[in-house]
């Protein structure tokens, strides 16, 4: 057998070997559009299939939240909605009735039509939301018929799971003892499978595409979800050579581990706080023993997406709690609702725009909304009760912003305290730099806020006038950009100049070859994905800060990325 390299995206890290396992259920395709003479019957069996799949999705939802918390389970929870959905399920029996379609055929129209609604939406997200819908439908299909192919019950020894698609009621299934990771046809790194993937640690492939096809049951398999190759039957000499590539990630993990319970101090006495940035509940479980001193960023959005409608305030409270929980008492930032720009919510109904990361979206869309902003600051301040919880609101431009935000905080505090609840009464209150105005107005600010967050993320790419995700420009999105370093350069100084701290939650902070330049300049804060904490922890603790500062002044005065991150690569301390 040949050895052939096929190429899709990784999401999810890890080097795996395994006897392929091609996962080939019951799905909704290719239905023939078939007529009855007895709708009544029909009618039933959709009725019994639609209640059937309810009870199964109510099992998964159950089994979601025990694996993997609740901000997963409510993707499950959205699929449930669809069947409730009046533009959903109302339709197939009206197709039975109206037109005498069989109930198959009916799911199939219905589907499909919907599925492709979504499809031609021109958000990411929305547009694999179209996965749920067929997913929906295939649950109803297969209760109709008899069931064929393979099942995921059927895997009985470790394998590499192979398919055209995972849907998420699927990817809660896994057994991670028994799936060593996952190739699919088609996904990106938006997908609910690939949200789940990270969740689940499973090394994963996505988007392979016709690559898909030259992958028999049983064929042996090498994946790397770190670059997205999938080598299929690989030869004695490349098992090898990647053997040697895990021995060494082995290594590295156990040498970095060393790092996970030290301080982040550098060799002459300089100590900085390592946070982690997170997304879901379930991910705060495990930062302590990674290393986390904090929680930098809690993302609060992902509780709001995959959901029919806004999350309510009790629903809300239980989440931020149970972060600040889990961190038993140390920083916990949340910030507050940042959604608009490739982040949409169906139930908020925004308007379409030409230019959505510039326009109508994350503070700019909750001083328009109040009671989106009202809701979450009053289950955040409840939440703190049980932890040290700050807040930090995105997307500031200009100190108007700043000042209602902080207006509204006020409020909902006089509301809680009126109505007799327990909340938490000295919160600090933060902004993101993320907009250059606001790095340019960072001394004002400093005089009102409690402390800064540097978003790099946005910040680079507003400053430079670069969409980083337009193959085309690319090139220019660098961190290392001397104007870049210019602004969180003044950001760190205006805070500094009155008592204040200042952090970094974009990519930035979790790259070990930025930290000797982070460390010149003065970051009070750093927060990363977990798995990068020990690898930055390492380098901050072999360096002097004053090597580094001297370091920086030279950086201050370079003209361009590149000498930059020349400059760093060649630093010996």
């Amino acid at each position: 057998m040949t050895e052939r390299v096929l190429k899709g995206l990784g999401v999810s890290a890890g080097i795996r070997t395994g006897k392929a396992f091609v996962y080939a259920p019951v799905r909704l395709t290719d239905v023939e559009k078939k007529k009855t003479q007895d709708t009544d019957t029909e009618v039933e069996r959709l009725r019994k299939a639609k209640t059937a799949c309810e009870a199964e999705l109510q099992v998964l939802i159950e089994k979601a939240q025990r694996t993997l918390g609740e901000e997963k389970a409510v993707i499950l929870k959205g699929q449930i909605s669809f069947l409730q959905d009046p533009t959903f399920y109302p339709p197939m029996e009206k197709l039975i009735v109206g037109v005498q379609l069989t109930a198959e055929s009916a799911i199939h129209q219905v589907v499909t039509q919907v599925a492709a609604l979504f499809e031609s939406m021109k958000n990411e997200y929305m547009r694999e939301r179209a996965a749920d819908v067929r997913d929906v439908g295939n649950r109803m299909f297969a209760q109709l018929c008899e069931r064929k192919g393979t099942q995921l019950s059927d895997i009985g020894e470790p394998v590499i799971l192979v398919a055209d698609d995972l849907t998420p009621s699927d990817t809660v299934q896994l057994d991670k003892n028994l799936v060593l990771g996952f190739v699919t046809r088609i996904g990106g790194k938006t997908s609910h499978t690939a949200i789940l993937a990270n969740s689940l640690g499973i090394a994963a492939i996505l988007g392979l595409g016709d690559g898909v096809d030259q992958i028999q049951h049983g064929d042996e398999l090498l994946i790397d979800g770190s670059t997205g190759n999938c080598i299929l039957n690989p030869l004695v000499s490349t098992k090898e050579s990647y053997h040697a590539l895990m021995q060494r990630d082995e290594a590295e993990k156990a040498e970095l581990q060393a790092y996970v319970d030290r301080d982040a101090v550098t060799k002459d006495g300089f100590r900085v706080e390592l946070a982690a940035n997170i997304g879901t509940v379930e991910e705060s479980v495990s930062l302590l023993s990674q290393g986390a001193e904090a929680v930098g960023l809690y993302r609060t959005e992902f509780l709001f997406m995959g959901q029919s409608q806004m999350p309510d305030e009790e629903t809300q409270y239980k989440a931020y709690r149970q972060v600040a929980e889990a961190m038993k008492g140390r920083p916990v930032i949340i910030r507050t609702l940042d959604i608009g720009g490739d982040k949409e919510l169906p139930y908020l109904d925004l308007p379409k725009e030409m230019n959505p990361f510039l326009g109508y979206r994350a503070i700019r869309l909750c001083l328009d909304r109040k009671e989106l902003l009202i809701t979450q600051l009053r289950a955040i301040l409840r939440a703190g009760v049980h932890g040290d919880v700050k807040i930090m609101f995105p997307m500031i431009s200009g100190m108007e912003e700043w000042r209602q935000a902080k207006e509204i905080y006020e409020q909902v505090r006089e509301q809680l305290s009126t109505e007799g609840i327990s909340y938490a009464d000295s919160v600090e209150l933060g902004i993101m730099i993320e907009i250059p105005s606001a790095a340019l107005l960072a001394s004002r600010f400093a005089k009102e806020v409690d402390f800064f967050s540097i978003g790099t993320n946005d910040l680079v790419q507003y400053t430079v006038a670069v969409d980083r995700m337009n193959e085309k420009v690319a090139y220019l999105y660098d961190y290392f950009h001397p104007a870049v370093i210019r602004l969180i350069k003044t950001v760190i100084d205006a805070s500094g100049d009155v008592g204040k701290w200042t952090g970094m939650c974009g990519s930035m902070a979790g790259d070990p070859l930025a930290a000797p330049l982070l460390l010149g300049l003065g970051l009070h804060e750093w927060s990363m994905a977990a798995s990068s904490l020990s690898k930055v922890k390492k380098v901050i603790t072999d360096l002097n800060r004053s090597d580094c500062e001297a370091l920086t002044e030279r950086i201050l005065e370079m003209d361009t990325a590149a000498e930059v991150r020349e400059a760093l690569l060649a630093f010996k301390p």
